[in-house]
């Protein structure tokens, strides 16, 4: 019997529908976010950055300047991955003068308040109303600092012929000017938490995260960013932060390094040390924290469900009955949710 098949009849750590209150169900997914291309994460003109403590151990309790990847920046692009897929398949339209409950338009007035988009990342509409999201999701931070994780590159603005110079008059343009991008291979360890979930609102969730590579600023130009799982973990409360896990990993790369004394420890990363630090790093923070496990897909295990859910998404009637069925889900929750009221 697969993963999926056994966790669809799991009632332990899946609710058969969506509950009005919050009742202490959780599923992580622990991720790391690999950088692929220069993405932009941004503000203002200029990369997000803060000065935080190296590690958690005291041989590395110096504070060093880290790049960080906001909140927004990592659920905005998931959601509009999501939102694709429910209009792909007629869950949500953007047709407003079909005066229907189908009608969604993203962060407007105009949210249709029952799809599965509203419903787990929330919305907020003024006295319209509001969901709060069950999708939560921290600042990420890279694990290397900000010095060795941006480059700065110049560009132009070029005439349609390549050149810099207007041939119908001969002056030549100064659009010169210069960009700071993350560099590529920078590693942001991310854990993104559903509350609450039901099986096709972990699927949709977990299909999100999977599917979405583009992130932060100029994605149609750059962005890539591949999303390694780490494990998935069902439990009864929060666990640790996304801080906390990137100063432990931090602490065994140094510590691999110093035993090796192979490179710098700021040097930069490989993949495989990073995944195996970052499962080990798990591994100790989880067993800190006062809550009860009641499944966990690590290693060979997360790797055999991730590729399920590729398999699952790869099949165009699987996912559209994935989909009716997370719509029916959300839209009886609206309704139970009214009737109460």
């Amino acid at each position: 019997m697969s993963f999926l098949e056994t966790l669809a009849t799991n009632t332990t750590i899946f609710h058969p529908d969506i509950p009005l209150k919050p009742a202490g169900r959780y599923v992580h997914f622990i991720l790391l976010r690999e950088t692929e291309s220069f993405p932009l994460f941004q503000t203002d003109g200029s990369l997000n950055v803060i000065r935080v403590r190296a590690g958690l151990h005291d041989a590395n309790k110096d504070p060093i300047t880290r790049l960080i990847l906001f909140k927004r920046k990592q659920s905005s692009p998931e959601r509009l991955t999501g939102r694709e897929l429910l209009r792909s398949t007629g869950v949500i339209h953007d047709d407003k003068a079909a005066k229907d409950d189908r009608f969604c338009e993203y962060n407007s007035a105009n949210f249709c308040k029952q799809c599965p988009d509203c419903i787990h990342y929330g919305y907020a509409i003024g006295s319209e109303g509001a969901e709060k999201s069950k999708v939560y999701v921290d600042t990420a931070y890279s694990i290397t600092p900000y010095e060795l994780s941006h480059k700065a590159f110049a560009f132009n603005a070029l005439f349609e012929h390549g050149t810099m110079t207007d041939q119908a008059t001969g002056k030549t343009r100064s659009s010169f000017g210069e960009q700071d991008y993350v560099v590529p291979q920078v590693f942001f360890p991310s854990i993104v938490t559903l509350r609450d979930p039901t099986y096709a609102g972990f699927l949709y969730i977990f299909g999100n995260l999977l599917r979405t590579e583009r992130y932060g600023a100029q994605e149609t130009r750059t962005g890539r960013v591949y999303n390694h799982l780490v494990g998935v973990v069902f439990s009864n409360g929060e666990i640790f932060s996304n801080l906390r896990f990137t100063q432990a990993i931090y602490d065994l790369l140094r510590e691999q390094v110093v035993v090796s004394a192979q490179q710098s420890p700021d040097d930069l990363l490989e993949r495989g040390a990073v995944l195996a630090a970052a499962s080990q790093s798990y591994e100790t923070l989880i067993a800190q924290e006062p809550i009860t496990r009641d499944q966990s897909f690590m290693g060979t295990q997360a790797r055999e469900l991730q590729q399920e859910v590729v398999s699952l998404y790869s099949n165009a009637d699987q996912t559209r009955a994935l989909v009716q069925a997370l719509d029916e889900r959300t839209r009886a929750y609206v309704a139970k949710a009214k009737a109460t009221k």
